[in-house]
């Protein structure tokens, strides 16, 4: 009866809902435009009986100097960040000097994994905190302990093969 339905992910559902939103939200702005490209559309009536003041000579917007503040260089500029120094250069030919420790941290980088970019949702992730998610490592006990069954299972019908083969040999 329920062998064939998967159980509702919550984020899909989430995510549905969210688009549906988009949606409405984007047809509202649609009609709000059409009302204001309909108003602008009518011309406007004004009466001809008597002449209607101006609102005084047309100024240009006067051009300001622009405004400078003062920053803090030490905020903009990397606490971590060390200026690179003389001997990290060779002085004859400008070119930076073989540095066999800056080769080997570089080579360890190749291999390691990048750096998550939101780290928190990891963690949440690994945790099982979303209301409808398995934890991370339930499911990885899963996958291990499936694996496991079908090497075993290979290797019971490899035995099976391997033995009638040898027996009508």
């Amino acid at each position: 009866m329920g062998i064939f339905h998967r159980k509702p992910d919550p984020i899909s559902d989430k995510s549905k809902a969210l688009k549906a939103e988009i949606a409405r939200i984007e047809a509202q702005i649609k009609e709000l435009n059409s009302r204001v490209t309909q108003a602008k559309a009518q011309p406007r009536l004004r009466s001809t009986a008597k002449p209607h003041p101006l609102a005084g000579p047309v100024k240009l917007a006067d051009a300001h100097e622009p405004v400078f503040e003062d920053i803090d260089q030490k905020l903009l500029k990397n606490p971590q960040e060390t200026p690179p120094s003389a001997d990290l250069y060779n002085n004859r030919l400008g070119v930076r000097r073989f540095d066999l420790a800056s080769r080997w941290h570089w080579l360890i980088n190749l291999f390691r994994p990048p750096t998550p970019s939101n780290p928190k949702l990891l963690n949440l992730l690994a945790a099982g905190n979303f209301q409808g998610l398995r934890p991370l490592r339930y499911e990885k006990r899963i996958a291990r302990n499936r694996f496991i069954a079908l090497v075993v299972f290979f290797l019971l019908v490899l035995w099976g093969i391997i033995s009638f083969y040898f027996r009508h040999r």
